[in-house]
């Protein structure tokens, strides 16, 4: 009895081994998913949300790298923060909201201004 041999999905290379393998090498199964994903609407959407997260934190974690600090918020748009995206909310008993990028938060203030500050272990959700 002669034992088939399988094609690799991504690169058509024989695949040895089991007859139910799909993919010749890592490399092939990380490319098909890849572009599995690449395809779909929704993760895209969360790539480029996520990405707009990382930029916002970067830009908050140079604007305070001593854990607090007060900055013009036209500073911070300039550098390409969005205000729009955030990763949660902490509101205090005093009623302010502090928007969170990640481990980075910021209060908006007066005439324009953000209080920008490491995260606090007690606001955290």
């Amino acid at each position: 009895m002669k034992a088939q041999t399988a094609a690799c999905q991504v690169c058509g290379q024989a695949i040895p081994g089991r007859s139910d393998k799909k993919y010749c090498s890592d490399q092939c199964r990380s490319e098909s998913n890849n572009q599995k994903r690449r395809g779909d609407p929704a993760e895209r959407l969360r790539q480029e949300i996520n990405g707009i997260l990382r930029q916002n934190r970067n830009i908050l974690r140079k604007a305070s790298p001593w854990g607090k600090t007060t900055a013009q918020v036209d500073q911070l748009v300039q550098q390409g923060f969005d205000l729009r995206y955030f990763t949660h909310q902490y509101r205090t008993r005093k009623g302010n909201t502090y928007f969170f990028c990640y481990d980075y938060d910021y209060l908006l203030l007066p005439e324009e201004k953000v209080l920008v500050v490491n995260g606090q272990p007690y606001m955290q959700p």
